[in-house]
């Protein structure tokens, strides 16, 4: 009986995490395959949440920034996405081959992001989600991804809240996290002023900028922490409803699970769950 119980424990489990997976971009006229996996849930809160793992733009987490997010908002009852979005590559960040070859580069994520709100949208009634409760989660890289869609698109596309942890948010020294800015631009454009002020979060935060919330840790190894810092100034002028969590303990990278960072930077999960209930 025992045994019994432990198959049907095991088949529920992988029933709960079991995702779809649809190429965003399949009858298009853009020739990328981007994979959009999609974690439904029934019965749930009717929001829908997609997730953009980090990665300097050059890779993803997708284990821990991607598939373990996914499960935990599937669990809270979000029907979550993770984007798959176009990285440079480990060959571009070894071999700097963007010099000369094009590569993926900006606005390839940024499109994909865009195509990715649009495609869930078009598809609320499949997810049983509410169209007007479609948000987006980012980590790091991801993080700059997911407020860049606040930003640079266009009203109707934005995302209706957004969540950034330790964001990159800057493409302009002090702060500046270079492997990110190079990712996101190329080895050809790293240095183009034009792109490096467009792509600089805290200078283009709009009038109507979604809700957002905003998570770091002042002892953040890889993205300095003074990133969030200038989002939370720049959100705070233009009079954003946003709220700024800064952990002084828990570096980076930590996503949701019970192993990276600590106890105290892992409230950020609860605080999410109660934030958003407000919006």
């Amino acid at each position: 009986m025992r045994k019994v119980l432990i198959v049907i424990v095991a088949v529920l489990a992988l029933a709960t995490c079991a995702f779809s997976q649809v190429n965003i971009w399949e009858g298009t006229e853009c020739g990328a395959k981007v994979m959009l996996k999609a974690w439904k849930t029934d019965g749930g809160n009717g929001m829908a949440v997609i997730v953009c793992p980090g990665g300097s733009y050059f890779w993803h987490d997708m284990h821990t920034e991607g598939r373990d997010v996914a499960e935990w908002l599937q669990q809270n009852g979000f029907t979550a996405f993770v984007l798959d979005y176009r990285a440079a590559g480990v060959p571009a960040f070894v071999l700097h081959h963007r010099l000369v070859l094009r590569g993926n580069r900006y606005p390839d994520a940024q499109d994909d992001l865009l195509q990715a709100l649009r495609y869930v949208r078009s598809h609320a009634e499949e997810y049983d989600i509410n169209k007007e409760r479609v948000g987006v989660m980012g980590f790091s890289a991801g993080g700059h991804l997911v407020m860049s869609a606040a930003e640079l698109f266009a009203s109707e596309d934005r995302p209706n809240f957004v969540v950034s942890v330790y964001p990159v948010v800057t493409m302009q020294p002090p702060y500046v996290h270079k492997r990110s800015r190079r990712g996101l631009l190329g080895d050809s454009r790293k240095n183009n002023r034009g792109l490096r002020d467009l792509l600089s979060l805290e200078r283009h935060v709009p009038d109507d900028c979604p809700p957002v919330l905003l998570v770091n840790c002042k002892d953040d190894p890889i993205v300095d922490y003074h990133n969030a810092i200038l989002l939370d100034s720049a959100l705070t002028a233009k009079g954003v409803d946003h709220q700024y969590l800064q952990y002084p303990t828990g570096g980076h990278g930590f996503g949701v699970n019970y192993i990276d960072g600590i106890d105290e930077s892992r409230q950020w999960r609860n605080v999410f769950l109660e934030w958003i209930m407000r919006k």
